[in-house]
């Protein structure tokens, strides 16, 4: 596998920190996630979003759902009943997990249901007005400096 040294993108960018830190996180081999428990992510609608985990033998006290520094953490520990069992196959894991989610810039979680075996948690993307794009109007000048209406230097047969 191939390393990648990001350190010239640290030294010509200004406030693309996070952005470099998660590429460092996606390419180290030290991040592999491990394959349980499987999820889906469905995207909704143009900024909704949704991540589905499978907690089969999990109910809502043994889960845990936190945001920290821009990621979702997701944990599970299964508390000892104290009874014993003693299983001819056992199947279904209950082991315990953490798996984490890195969130994009203004996303935000808006919240978690466990059902039917499934812990479902809504996600919400909510830009800032300042951030979003704004049409900027164009004014016309003549030659001797005074401004015009944009409509008024318009031929009659274009307005509208």
């Amino acid at each position: 596998m191939r390393n990648f040294d990001f350190s010239p993108l640290y030294r010509a960018t200004v406030g693309f920190d996070r952005m470099a830190d998660l590429m460092d996180r996606a390419l180290s081999a030290e991040t592999v996630q491990p394959a349980y428990p499987p999820y889906n992510i469905e995207k909704l609608s143009d900024n909704a979003y949704r991540i589905s985990i499978a907690v089969a033998g999990f109910c809502a006290d043994d889960l845990s759902v936190e945001l920290r520094e821009g990621q979702l953490i997701v944990a599970a520990k299964k508390a000892d009943d104290g009874v014993e069992r003693s299983y001819l196959h056992r199947g279904i894991a209950t082991r315990a997990f953490e798996r984490r989610f890195a969130l994009a810039d203004h996303v935000k979680v808006t919240g978690a249901a466990n059902a039917d075996g499934m812990l479902h948690i809504d996600l919400v993307r909510e830009v800032p007005e300042a951030l979003k794009p704004r049409r900027i109007e164009i004014t016309a000048v003549q030659s001797e400096g005074t401004t015009l209406d944009a409509k008024a230097a318009l031929p009659a047969a274009t307005q509208v």
